[in-house]
């Protein structure tokens, strides 16, 4: 059902990145997942760095959000095996590198959202954190954790 979404959506769960540091991608813990942080990789690149507001777009920004939930479900799937099995996507924390005088950090983050919310309609709808920092691990835009109740 939502292997099949994706499908339709043209969507492709990508291969997931490698941790950056003494971490996993995901845990499971009981009937939870644990993403760790996930940035906008795409084949082993940044879709695109540097703060948001200052050097890049929002909508940039947005498809990194994107491009940072499918990351999160890539490390999902490699803890349940198959995307079919989200019972719910519990809550999604973002942040956002930007200045300190940009504000639209929740606008950013929708990227993220509105997709789970595509994939997995009721069950992607997700309590959320939509945070600004200074800056992220090589210099990313924008950084994405989840919490997901899957079936047991």
């Amino acid at each position: 059902m939502f292997e099949a979404r994706i499908a339709e959506l043209g969507l492709n769960i990508p291969v997931v990145p490698a941790p950056l540091a003494a971490y996993v991608p995901a845990v499971r813990s009981g009937d939870f997942v644990y993403t760790s942080g996930q940035l906008p990789f795409l084949n082993g690149e940044l879709i695109a760095v540097g703060q948001v507001h200052a050097e890049l777009d929002i909508d940039s920004a947005v498809a990194c959000a994107r491009q940072c939930a499918l990351n999160a479900l890539a490390a999902l799937k490699t803890v349940i095996g198959s995307l079919d099995d989200v019972e719910q996507i519990v809550k999604v924390t973002g942040f956002v590198a930007a200045p300190s005088d940009f504000s639209q950090h929740p606008l950013v983050v929708n990227g993220a959202s509105e997709l789970l919310g595509e994939i997995f309609k009721d069950a992607g709808k997700h309590a959320r954190s939509a945070v600004g920092v200074s800056s992220l691990p090589m210099n990313a835009p924008v950084e994405l954790e989840m919490v997901v109740r899957i079936r047991s």
